[in-house]
């Protein structure tokens, strides 16, 4: 099983991109689990999403605590915790313009997901492009297996979100 931790703000999709990879993941057979979690609910406040990913059926349903990946869709949040509970070999996935400096038994793949949103979404919301940065990372699904999720929760905008992410998959850098 693959757990991840998605830390954005209010309003920034943390919480629809785990949805939004749960889903692919389910399309493509495999068993997934979304959750939220939100402190103060209101937007620009930070934001936690988790995520599973398995072969098998998951039985968990708590939040992630211990993530073999993290997704920061605000790299302001670094200078929190949000690093913590990290599992040795995880990987930082971060929205970030360059490498991000992070502590060394981090590794990271970075983008910059929200130059990228404004010039094919033309709005600062990275949740989709982020979408596309983690699975370079981490090739937990199919990148065509996001296109129908993506068009059934954005309509009209479904194909901008998904030209987001299939740039945003192009562009991300990541280190081994």
């Amino acid at each position: 099983m693959v757990e991840i931790r998605f830390h954005g703000r209010g309003g920034q999709g943390a919480v629809t991109s785990a949805e939004l990879l749960v889903v692919a993941a389910i399309n493509e057979g495999k068993y997934g689990l979304a959750l939220p979690s939100f402190g103060p609910e209101r937007r620009g406040a930070p934001v936690m999403a988790f995520a599973r990913i398995s072969d098998k059926p998951i039985r968990i349903r708590s939040g992630v605590w211990r993530p073999d990946i993290i997704v920061v869709l605000d790299p302001g949040l670094l200078k929190n915790n949000v690093l913590d509970g990290l599992k040795e070999n995880g990987i930082v996935v971060v929205n970030a313009p360059e490498r991000p400096s992070l502590p060394a038994h981090a590794r990271v793949a970075w983008v910059n997901a929200t130059q990228i949103a404004l010039e094919e979404i033309g709005l600062p919301i990275t949740n989709t492009t982020m979408l596309g940065a983690l699975i370079k990372a981490v090739p937990l699904v199919n990148v065509e297996s996001l296109f129908e999720p993506l068009n059934i929760r954005f309509g009209k905008v479904g194909e901008k979100n998904f030209k987001a992410l299939k740039r945003a998959y192009e562009e991300t850098r990541v280190e081994r």
